[in-house]
């Protein structure tokens, strides 16, 4: 249980865990707060819907631990969490995923996660998983973490990781259908710096429509947008 990792032996209280839940589903929130609101020493300090508004909130608020979905709009889970290891401010995420695949686990351990959870998976597996981030250690579901250690020996990287942050944000916007004037607004930069980052794109990837940077954008997991 997770009150074992928050209370000494003398049974006194060590610290309090100040949690950000980011997840685009309300009704995810909403449920994730009222069972984590039961355990003792845990405080959900706020909520987002995407990766872009946790890292704005996790800068203001400095978080022990953001509990981070994988697949959002606008900015997802992989590239939001890249940004908060960047930052230095010390949070732990715990990555939270519908969907148990290796290889966004795997992204996910690259880019500073202390922990993966299937949402499919009990709630006492959340309170383990907070327990053992706290004591700096990594967490991982059981189901997935084999498929994991092997993702992880095979050092197969896909080109992803060749793109930069800001590429990555406008891949994911491009791949959600958003114009060019509308991702500079968004990214508070001019539409020929998008128009630029979309040229690199292409030839990175050698991928020379939407449709097909979208397709790539979609497993890779850098988008949830359907075609």
């Amino acid at each position: 249980m997770l009150v074992a990792g928050l209370i000494n032996p003398n049974m006194s209280i060590i610290k309090t865990i100040r949690i950000i839940i980011v997840d685009d589903h309300a009704m995810v929130r909403e449920g994730l707060r009222s069972l984590l609101q039961r355990l003792p020493g845990v405080e959900v300090i706020a909520e987002a819907a995407d990766g872009r508004t946790a890292t704005k909130l996790a800068a203001e608020l400095l978080p022990d631990v953001v509990l981070m979905d994988i697949a959002m709009p606008d900015l997802n889970g992989i590239d939001a969490t890249r940004q908060l290891m960047a930052s230095g401010d010390g949070a732990k995420v715990i990555a939270l995923s519908g969907r148990a695949n290796a290889r966004f686990a795997k992204e996910m351990l690259k880019v500073g996660a202390s922990g993966f959870v299937l949402k499919e998976s009990a709630f006492k597996e959340l309170a383990e998983a907070l327990r053992t981030v706290m004591a700096d250690r990594v967490y991982f579901s059981p189901s997935i973490a084999k498929a994991v250690m092997a993702e992880m020996r095979s050092g197969e990287d896909g080109p992803s990781l060749a793109l930069s942050v800001r590429e990555r944000e406008v891949l994911q916007l491009m791949s959600e259908g958003k114009a060019t004037k509308e991702i500079a607004r968004r990214l508070s930069l001019s539409g020929k710096t998008i128009e630029t980052h979309r040229r690199n794109l292409m030839e990175k990837l050698k991928l020379y429509s939407v449709a097909e940077l979208t397709k790539y954008a979609i497993r890779e997991g850098v988008t949830t947008a359907e075609i």
